[in-house]
């Protein structure tokens, strides 16, 4: 049984601290992006080293005081939202933004991990190397959050997750150990590998205090393209053509539909789409290439291609980094006019890419006898994650549709479900999908699972709640 944070702990605990670490809760600490949950804490603890950290942990260990990690509060799954329950001890990395050393000829750098995500890339472009993890929330997400996640973004098609941009790990285990793991090494098949464990853990086995990081050379020259195409079928057979004639080089693939322009226009309009009739479905591509290619040559040769194949029926090919910024920020504002249209239901989700047709083509009927809805369909094509989401008819309220809300959410990953895929793509599991989790996961992972959790947090202190239904 966990106790709260309540004024006498926080007293002890200040006490051991330096002075100004501990702090009241602030309303940022407290709510989340998509505004569906509040939470709680009896306090915010601010340490500004790893001993300051394991300090902290081996106190609420020792107290049974809960600890919700906080890093950019961007999370959209309710990770860093603890709702019900004793009050928790909200801990923030946010004082813990050191690059602690960078290595360019290793392709390597040590972070701490309260360092914002554009922190961490413009450190790596000052050593002239690329750290390729992109997101939208990336001038506030910080990176311990973005590992203790998993998170994916943009580039997950030539460059990987978190996980596989991840050399090691600095973290704080339950009980207040530190596990100096920072290792710079590709290869190490020394024993378990608790980077893994740690990274998508979504802080309930420990607190990621730092990491290293693998870099990449910079590309010579990017080139940007957005491209209409008559189906989700037809842009998935240009990524297979893109992949024919530039194997390697293609760092975006994200497919938009009409209506995600149509939201820019309800809510940002004097963001203009770049083609004009607008096309039901278009895909924003990106390629980065070697010295010897010609960036704009190369795109138009793969548009002609694609045009001859029938795959393409229009595009705009961007021809400076302005133009290039210009049709990347249409992409990651659908996302930001989601928010203020208002989602009766959103979905993370994640499919085999022969699967991803068959199932935008099969998904509106599945929820169609609960109500008049729209579709936004948009996500990261080259990777199989797709956001799905489901808003209300225009002029009228998400709230109006409170009452069929978890039954459109249930359908839709039902049959994500039957299709082989993954209602938990990239943003997590957290306290949202605790239940899906329960309802889709493999029994024996789940076993295992609870008998890592139970393993290394028997008190059950690291952010109780999430990823796991108590028991």
């Amino acid at each position: 049984m966990l106790t709260p944070c309540d004024t006498a702990f926080a007293d002890r605990l200040s006490a051991d601290l330096p002075e100004g670490t501990l702090t009241a809760p602030e309303p940022r600490h407290l709510e989340e992006p998509r505004g569906r949950w509040s939470g709680q804490a009896g306090a915010v603890a601010r340490p500004r080293t790893t001993a300051e950290v394991a300090r902290i942990i081996r106190a609420c260990h020792d107290s049974r005081v809960g600890i919700v990690p906080w890093g950019g509060g961007t999370g959209l799954v309710g990770g860093q939202i603890m709702g019900q329950g004793p009050a928790p001890l909200l801990l923030s990395l946010e004082r813990m933004t050191a690059l602690r050393g960078i290595w360019p000829e290793e392709n390597a750098m040590v972070v701490e991990a309260g360092m914002v995500l554009a922190d961490v890339q413009s450190a790596a472009a000052g050593a002239r190397r690329l750290f390729p993890l992109s997101l939208a929330s990336e001038g506030s997400c910080r990176i311990g959050g973005n590992l203790a996640a998993n998170a994916g973004g943009t580039a997950v098609l030539r460059y990987g997750n978190a996980r596989d941009l991840c050399l090691g790990l600095e973290a704080v285990l339950p009980d207040g150990t530190v596990f100096d793991g920072l290792t710079r090494l590709r290869k190490d098949n020394a024993g378990y590998d608790l980077r893994h464990l740690l990274i998508g853990s979504e802080g309930t086995l420990g607190v990621i205090t730092a990491a290293s990081l693998r870099l990449f050379p910079q590309p010579a020259a990017k080139v940007v393209a957005m491209l209409a195409v008559p189906s989700p079928g037809a842009a998935l057979d240009l990524l297979g053509l893109a992949g024919q004639r530039v194997a390697g080089l293609v760092s975006g693939f994200e497919l938009m539909s009409r209506i995600g322009f149509d939201f820019l226009a309800e809510t940002t309009p004097n963001l203009r789409p770049p083609l004009e009739p607008l096309p039901d479905w278009q895909v924003l591509l990106e390629l980065e290439l070697p010295e010897g290619l010609d960036p704009e040559a190369t795109m138009a040769g793969l548009y002609d291609a694609a045009s001859r194949a029938g795959l393409v029926s229009d595009g705009v090919i961007a021809t400076s980094e302005a133009q290039a910024a210009s049709l990347w920020h249409l992409r990651e504002a659908i996302p930001l006019a989601n928010r203020k249209i208002g989602a009766v239901s959103s979905h993370d989700i994640s499919l085999p890419l022969s699967a991803i047709a068959g199932f935008i083509a099969q998904a509106p009927a599945a929820i169609a006898d609960l109500g008049a809805f729209r579709v936004n369909c948009f996500g990261h094509l080259g990777d199989g994650n797709l956001h799905w989401n489901v808003f209300p008819a225009k002029g009228r309220d998400r709230a109006e549709h409170d009452a069929v809300r978890d039954a459109v959410k249930t359908r839709v990953h039902d049959l994500v479900h039957a299709l082989g895929g993954s209602v938990a793509a990239e943003h997590g599991v957290g306290r949202l999908k605790v239940g899906d989790l329960q309802r889709y996961g493999d029994p024996g992972k789940l076993v295992a699972m609870r008998a890592i959790k139970a393993a290394l947090d028997p008190v059950g202190i690291m952010n109780p709640g999430a990823v796991l239904a108590p028991i």
